[in-house]
């Protein structure tokens, strides 16, 4: 059974994955660096209002989604798929 929270983390897996790729494309076509902070941004932006905040200890839901960016970026996402 699927709990709210695995759906919640499974939709912000795939809006930050969106953001990693268009702001990759974007630096791409552009030549132009992003940071991490960059997808971040993307991603919060696209955010809903009253969208749920995961946090794990003291991270925010901007630190969890930095970590997700890296992770994608990195490939460690995938790694145990």
């Amino acid at each position: 059974m699927t709990t709210d929270v695995e759906l919640l983390v499974h939709d912000l897996i795939a809006r930050t994955e969106r953001a990693v790729e268009t702001v990759a494309h974007l630096a791409a076509d552009t030549g132009v660096t992003f940071k991490i902070d960059d997808v971040a941004d993307a991603v919060e932006r696209g955010l809903p209002t009253g969208y749920a905040s995961p946090t794990t200890g003291d991270e925010t839901r901007r630190d969890v989604i930095r970590r997700m960016a890296q992770d994608i970026l990195s490939g460690e996402m995938y790694e145990d798929a």
